[in-house]
């Protein structure tokens, strides 16, 4: 900690129960602010995967679960949390926690909240937007500038938005060796949430048609989710059964990485990608969708191939293209790792929500936060 910056009190809001990558963020940046000298505290779902990860590693918790955006149980609990504690800064995570932020105000002064956007949906410019993104918080982050620009097409002030990619730690994902001999039948992988917005049937669909090019593979699917046994019967119904496993919630995601040849993530939807990240940090070529933040991370052609959202064809030719050619996919997977070393860590995400921490804390309550911003836009990603 930097002499003439003094340790924070921050509190940290997110109700869900699974865990995700916005989950894994959240610890990641915890841990980091710990590390630093400040005190966190975390509201989160008392029975949720995230608040046993907090308890391991003695983060103080408090009980939130949210049912939706109406759900103001919590409110009373939460304002005298922040009265008896004093926060420097609190710091919604999620998009249920952020509209807690309408019923609290400045319960003492220099109070700063601030907001983190990671999903890539329209925001629709109404009057709640505003008052819930300018009025109701200081500042905003977002994973990626698709999302910042999606806040500013819905109403939310440039100035207030600052560009804060997600990042992972790398040090559980090793290299790989450029000797490893290759599977056959070669694996095409998958981390996701089985839910239809990260376009699972449309990995089925391209196995149905590289199956039909007499293509030997087999597929990884590991997640669980609402989509789950529609999708086993997809795959039942499109003749690939018994090429695809889906393996359900996996804990040790870099084993499950190194257990397949090829990442793919065919989301219709993407913040980001932290499980993009993941497998390029374990040296794995990546085909992904041109979807949301996911262009953000994957240089196409050099790190990865992209494909339409959507389109089963061009993502089968994607995968097509890397088994066909090993010497390719094995330099894509190489340089990929080198790009999440250089821009994507876990170290420099979380120091620049720190640094946005004090850059608030510096700001009036009120006062044009300009010169954040535009520091927000000098850490953007990078080719």
């Amino acid at each position: 900690m930097a002499s003439d910056r003094a340790p924070l009190k921050i509190l940290h809001l997110d109700p869900e129960r699974n865990w995700g990558g916005g989950e894994c963020q959240v610890m990641g940046l915890l841990t980091y602010l710990a590390g630093r000298g400040h005190r966190n505290h975390l509201m989160c779902h008392p029975q949720g995967a995230l608040a046993e990860a907090a308890r391991r590693k003695g983060i103080e918790t408090f009980p939130l679960s949210l049912r939706n955006e109406l759900d103001v149980r919590p409110v009373f609990s939460l304002r005298r949390l922040i009265r008896r504690e004093g926060y420097d800064i609190v710091h919604f995570h999620t998009k249920r926690a952020h509209a807690l932020s309408l019923w609290l105000g400045r319960l003492h002064p220099g109070i700063r909240y601030v907001v983190t956007r990671r999903m890539d949906y329209p925001v629709r410019r109404n009057r709640y937007v505003d008052f819930l993104y300018n009025r109701r918080v200081d500042g905003v982050v977002a994973i990626s500038r698709k999302i910042a620009d999606l806040l500013a097409e819905g109403g939310v002030r440039r100035e207030k938005i600052r560009l804060i990619p997600s990042g992972i730690d790398a040090a559980p994902f090793p290299a790989r060796s450029a000797e490893e001999p290759g599977r056959v039948p070669l694996i095409v992988g998958t981390v996701a949430v089985l839910e239809e917005r990260k376009g699972h049937l449309f990995l089925l669909e391209a196995a149905a048609l590289l199956k039909q090019q007499d293509h030997r593979l087999r597929y990884r699917c590991a997640g669980e989710g609402s989509q789950r046994q529609t999708l086993e019967r997809s795959a039942l119904s499109l003749g690939v059964g018994g090429d695809v496993e889906f393996a359900g919630f996996v804990g040790d995601i870099p084993g499950f990485l190194s257990s397949i040849d090829v990442f793919v993530l065919p989301s219709l939807y993407e913040g980001l990608g932290v499980s993009v990240l993941e497998a390029m940090a374990a040296g794995l070529p990546v085909v992904a969708s041109r979807a949301g933040g996911l262009p953000e991370i994957v240089d196409d052609g050099v790190t990865g191939l992209l494909v339409p959202p959507g389109d089963a064809q061009a993502l089968a030719g994607a995968i097509a293209a890397l088994i066909s050619r090993p010497a390719l996919a094995r330099e894509m997977g190489a340089r990929g790792r080198e790009r999440v070393l250089r821009h994507f860590t876990i170290e420099q995400t979380a120091r620049r929500n720190e640094d946005y921490y004090y850059d608030l804390l510096e700001t009036r309550c009120g006062e044009d936060t300009g010169p954040a911003q535009r520091e927000g836009d000098r850490v953007g990603v990078q080719k």
